[in-house]
């Protein structure tokens, strides 16, 4: 534990310019959700600052952030007109955060593992390209549709597409102006100026546009480029410590004896555990430093965060892929980046709403296109389409379903295609791996896999590798496989990057010889014979 926090303060030099970037996306986000979910707007602030401090503090991932997902606004919104009240809804908040707990006790993070790789790149890829469609009219001052939005049909009565065709008719053109520097000061930094100089990493190119945002709203007030309120980030302003308090409310918890409250708690704890679950797998994924999240560490982080958010007016909390691949884009490299961004969000509404009411939207909205834009590069398309049928198919299902419905079923249906493409390919081998121990004085483990390793294996593999001790040899046979699943392929690829670290010395035996330390698992079975 003192070596995790020397190693939390050892990194703050990344961890602090990237939660500021982290907050200037959280901040619209949780304005957002509230508003998308109608519940009040502190309530989406309350869950950013749980999210960021608590789920962050208590959290086994280094570089996830927590907070209101859009993925949930229908489902509250929905709830608070059912259960009669936003303090009767807040109820089912707090029952959700106790089940997720019970999921996380009976060890239920173990689904995570059983999503395919191709899915979880979906996913990436379809909010990459969600945020971008969602966050163009924004950039161009048309702000019809709350931030933060992520289901085709929008609240207004457009849809996500026709919000684009739109903008021409309403165009604001101080937003328009300070959203194209905005986006220009962005691009200088990441490309240019970044490498110039430490002066450059520790002040983020976000910081910059924000502060420019804030001076250009203040000297274009009156004239042409003027900035309305209605295209600026609107945070409540307490006129005084009462009325600041009275910003929260508080469960009733009368309303527990009501069954419709216990269905939607139940709901809240499936669909915000399956989301972390999922987003965990992603975040992993595109971490440089390849650390593995323990998943049910992870529900108890979420359910004790959202039991608090609950019993304080706060909105359901996950894990979110947006604040997370923004933290990991900016350099994050601990859990203080998500902990720092909850520390700002907490100071910043108390002490300084009105210069956070400055902001104008576009700016925040070229911030989120560079997120966005970093999570669906054109390239991978073709990366998985070389990958063959069986990757591409759910992977382009997933992301059709999450731009042209919502996240929730563009996962589910890449994962239904993702199982149906298994069955037609392949049949689950009970007996996919044969463990030998050949120890005789120095750990030796030989890992026989066996004729087909599909997805639904990746959970037992992965738990095997990681129980592997320090100063291991092992022995991994591949001579009688014939079809190995590519998320197996990529177990393998991160773990010969950690076992480096732990001392574990592979000997890969295929019917093409042996290799010791192979380079990349990824290569050599590329160069492998395909299976029929």
């Amino acid at each position: 534990m003192v070596q995790m926090n020397l190693f939390m303060f050892k990194t703050l030099k990344n961890d602090l310019p990237a939660s500021i970037v982290v907050f200037f996306v959280a901040l619209p986000l949780c304005l957002g959700i509230a508003l998308a979910s109608g519940a009040p707007l502190f309530s989406g602030l309350i869950a950013g600052i749980v999210g960021g401090v608590v789920v962050g503090a208590l959290s086994g991932s280094k570089i996830g952030v927590s907070g209101p997902a859009a993925g949930l606004a229908a489902i509250v919104l929905t709830a608070i007109g059912t259960l009669g009240g936003y303090q009767n809804f807040l109820v089912a908040v707090v029952l959700g955060g106790i089940i997720q707990i019970v999921f996380g006790l009976l060890k239920a993070g173990i689904i995570g593992y059983y999503f395919p790789s191709s899915v979880i790149k979906g996913m990436l890829t379809g909010i990459g390209i969600i945020i971008i469609l969602k966050q163009i009219p924004h950039f161009f001052g048309y702000d019809a549709e709350p931030e933060g939005a992520d289901s085709f049909i929008e609240t207004s009565g457009e849809n996500t597409f026709s919000a684009i065709l739109n903008i021409t008719d309403n165009i604001t053109m101080g937003s328009m102006v300070i959203g194209l520097i905005g986006l220009a000061i962005l691009l200088l930094w990441d490309k240019v100026l970044s490498k110039k100089g430490k002066i450059f990493q520790i002040i983020q190119g976000p910081l910059v546009a924000v502060v420019l945002g804030i001076i250009f709203y203040v000297v274009t007030q009156g004239s042409n480029l003027g900035i309305a309120q209605t295209h600026l980030v609107s945070v409540p302003i307490p006129e005084d410590l009462d009325s600041f308090i009275g910003q929260f409310s508080f469960p009733n918890f009368a309303a527990i004896t009501d069954s419709q409250v216990w269905i939607v708690a139940f709901t809240i704890a499936l669909v915000a555990s399956l989301e972390t679950l999922l987003c965990v797998e992603a975040t992993d994924k595109i971490d440089p430093n390849k650390n593995v999240t323990p998943t049910n560490r992870e529900l108890l982080a979420q359910g004790t965060g959202n039991i608090i958010s609950g019993l304080i007016g706060g909105l359901p909390i996950t894990q979110v892929i947006v604040r997370s691949s923004a933290n990991i884009q900016s350099g994050g490299r601990s859990k203080m980046s998500a902990i720092i961004h909850g520390f700002l969000l907490l100071i910043s509404v108390v002490l300084i709403p009105k210069l956070l009411n400055m902001i104008p939207l576009s700016v925040l909205a070229a911030i989120l296109l560079i997120v966005g834009y970093k999570l669906a590069k054109p390239g991978l398309f073709k990366k998985m389409y070389d990958m063959g049928w069986k990757q591409f198919v759910p992977f382009v299902v997933t992301v059709a379903g999450i731009v042209f419905i919502d996240l929730l079923w563009g996962i589910g249906l890449g994962l239904l295609v993702g199982i149906v493409v298994i069955l037609i390919k392949s049949y689950q081998n009970s007996h996919f791996l044969h463990i030998e121990d050949k120890s005789n004085g120095k750990h030796k483990i030989k890992m026989t896999f066996a004729e087909e390793v599909t997805f639904f294996n990746k959970g037992a593999i992965l738990k095997e590798l990681e129980s592997l001790p320090k100063d291991t040899y092992l022995e991994l046979d591949v001579r009688k496989t014939r079809y190995l699943d590519n998320d197996i392929i990529e177990i393998l690829e991160d773990f010969a990057f950690k076992a480096k670290e732990r001392n574990i010395d592979i000997q890969l035996i295929s019917e093409r010889g042996t290799v010791e330390n192979p380079d990349s698992f990824i290569e050599f079975f590329k160069l492998r014979p395909k299976s029929a």
